[in-house]
């Protein structure tokens, strides 16, 4: 989430002072949190929902609200590109490690090194 305020900021020539990343961070961070107790995020925080849906919706609906009541503002444009960014990056990871995840757990793909020297074969 701070990736995309960094970079956001970068591309408009906000600058990267921490007093202006916090003030543009916080519509989002607070977002976070209630899309992240929303969901209960931490029953199964890598589960693509209803964790990280939860996390993304809500970074981006309560961080536009938020922005806009502290006079900071937001445009359509604006909108999508938090959408698709936030969207990437907190329900992409989560993505992988689903499809990954399974693989790991399986006994062929496992290295021998990885047995318990306990246990018999």
């Amino acid at each position: 989430m701070l990736a995309f305020v960094v970079i956001g900021r970068a591309s408009h020539a906000k600058g990267e002072n921490l007093g202006g990343i916090a003030s543009t961070a916080w519509p989002f961070l607070a977002g976070l949190a209630c899309g992240w107790l929303a969901a209960r995020g931490w029953r199964r925080p890598a589960a693509l929902a209803p964790a990280g849906v939860g996390a993304w919706l809500g970074t981006v609906a309560v961080g536009m609200v938020l922005r806009v009541v502290s006079g900071q503002g937001t445009a359509v444009a604006f909108v999508l590109v938090a959408l698709a960014f936030l969207g990437l990056f907190l329900l992409g990871w989560r993505l992988v490690a689903g499809l990954v995840r399974p693989r790991l757990r399986s006994p062929s793909l496992r290295s021998p090194s990885l047995r318990s020297p306990l246990r018999r074969r």
